[in-house]
């Protein structure tokens, strides 16, 4: 029997992806600045929003849904804010924009925060708190999404998992929180059910409603469980509506109205750390917390890392030795390219 996966170089990945962007129509520019971020995203293991949804990314603009040609357009500003229209053009490359302008507006202003309203899903949010940190500055970013997890104590979906990224720099590389409200994403729970697996830790309901690690189960009741229960739906809420209220968006309730989701709302904001006054002591303070708390006492077996450093143990892991692709998903990217 064969192995359900195959290794794919980077390179092979990343050029694949470019010759299929430039067949869907885009400019050689964006079809490499795209196929970069997939390529990345598959290279740092998070594939669910890497290669497996790039066939997805494609439908998308086969449809229509997503619009190749767009560019973003000022809508509004005042300081170091600012409010774009994504006007429906590629998620990636919006994100990207808006991640470049709050820093500009950040090295102006110490803080910088840009909003984009009428935009296409960023893929992996994570990405765009690596560009920032990388570059000097700590980044705060999320997005909303379409309905597709209840508030604690409801059975019906009101709420997006609306994913939150927190990133600073560290050493020579960074310290990157990239989250769902979801204990699971769905691009997770896709991925485990792909390779039936069970998930580590119970990740919702089934339609009997009772908590399971069953990812086909939570997928067909469609009830993920907030992290952290009512915390995490809460948190879910706000950043939904702070969302839509920094952007002049769409909000959870107004994507959910359409087909499929588009048109959602973002927030980007970085803040310049070379301008505060603990500046020259900020990279002792952090070296001191992270080595701190890697002193925890693990338990059994388990490993303790900070939020981005098993990505860098699988980045470098993928380059030497390909990345790992199921075979159904790297059929799927053939056939586009021919």
């Amino acid at each position: 029997m064969s192995s359900p996966t195959i290794t794919v170089p980077a390179a092979t990945m990343l050029q694949l992806f470019n010759t299929i962007l430039l067949k869907q129509g885009f400019t050689p520019e964006k079809a490499m600045q795209c196929a970069e971020v997939f390529t990345n995203n598959s290279i740092d293991g998070v594939y669910t929003h890497g290669v497996n949804r790039f066939p997805r990314f494609v439908e998308y603009i086969q449809k229509g849904i997503i619009n190749i040609h767009a560019e973003p357009t000022l809508k509004h500003q005042w300081g170091g804010v600012q409010q774009w229209d994504g006007n429906l053009g590629p998620g990636p490359l919006n994100a990207i924009h808006a991640t470049n302008n709050a820093m500009q507006l950040a090295q102006q202003h110490g803080i910088g925060c840009v909003s984009l309203a009428n935009t296409n899903h960023w893929m992996r949010g994570g990405s765009y708190g690596w560009q920032a940190a990388k570059a000097g500055f700590v980044f705060i970013g999320w997005t909303n999404t379409t309905a597709l997890m209840p508030t604690w104590g409801a059975v019906n979906s009101k709420l997006g998992n609306n994913p939150l990224v927190m990133a600073l720099p560290y050493q020579q590389e960074a310290i990157v929180l990239d989250m769902a409200m979801s204990q699971y994403s769905f691009g997770a729970l896709e991925l485990a059910a792909m390779k039936n697996e069970q998930l580590p830790v119970q990740g919702g309901f089934d339609n009997n409603g009772n908590l399971t690690t069953d990812p086909g189960a939570i997928r067909e009741s469609r009830r993920p469980l907030p992290i952290g229960y009512w915390k995490g739906a809460g948190l879910s809420l706000l950043l939904d509506i702070l969302a839509a209220v920094l952007s002049g968006g769409l909000s959870v309730q107004e994507i959910t109205k359409q087909p499929v989701e588009s048109a959602v709302s973002q927030v980007f904001i970085a803040i310049d750390i070379s301008k505060l006054g603990n500046h020259a002591a900020i990279a002792q303070m952090v070296k001191n917390i992270i080595e701190d708390y890697h002193q925890s006492i693990p338990d059994g077996n388990k490993s303790i890392s900070y939020p981005g450093e098993r990505v860098l143990q699988t980045r470098q892991r993928n380059l030497v030795n390909g990345i790992p692709v199921l075979n159904e998903v790297w059929e799927q990217v053939l056939v586009l390219s021919s």
